[in-house]
């Protein structure tokens, strides 16, 4: 199986693109992971909230293809703890797909028709981060998934 990471925009942050690059890299070890960047819209200020949705919608599906199960980190979706989560990924390694899609949408969330396509929603925290720290966040937390998995040391239980 592939874990993708689709991410829209890209990160300035060059600390925060070293910490995201090496668990990235640590990932490697245990599962092949893929990230994805769509570029920042062009003149988006000059969007309604509604338009921006919409293009970035249809970038983001025009990136998943029909067999892909699609995740989307959103506010609203379900928390799990760390433990949970790794336990939540196996499900999906045990069933036998081929390609687990997680996107991170962009400032106003997603379309209509990427919830429509979502297999589910997961939240992160009921607190608000920057989409940049979402995707440290994130990559770290399937790192710790799999350390969990393996029963190695990273995670203390």
């Amino acid at each position: 199986m592939t874990i993708k990471l689709i991410c829209i925009g890209k990160t300035d942050n060059t600390a925060l693109q070293s910490l995201i690059q090496e668990y990235a890299t640590r990932l490697g070890f245990y599962i092949k992971f893929e990230m994805e960047l769509i570029p920042d819209l062009k003149n988006a200020k000059n969007l309604s909230e509604a338009q921006q949705k919409q293009k970035e919608g249809d970038l983001i599906l025009a990136k998943i293809n029909i067999s892909d199960i699609l995740i989307i980190l959103d506010e609203h979706g379900k928390q799990l703890d760390s433990v949970s989560f790794a336990n939540y990924l196996q499900k999906h390694m045990n069933s036998g797909i081929k390609n687990l899609v997680f996107v991170i949408g962009g400032p106003y969330g997603f379309s209509e028709a990427v919830y429509a396509k979502a297999s589910g929603k997961l939240s992160l925290s009921k607190m608000t981060f920057s989409h940049q720290m979402v995707r440290l966040f994130f990559i770290e937390q399937l790192y710790r998934s799999f350390t969990i998995l393996k029963n190695e040391p990273y995670h203390h239980r």
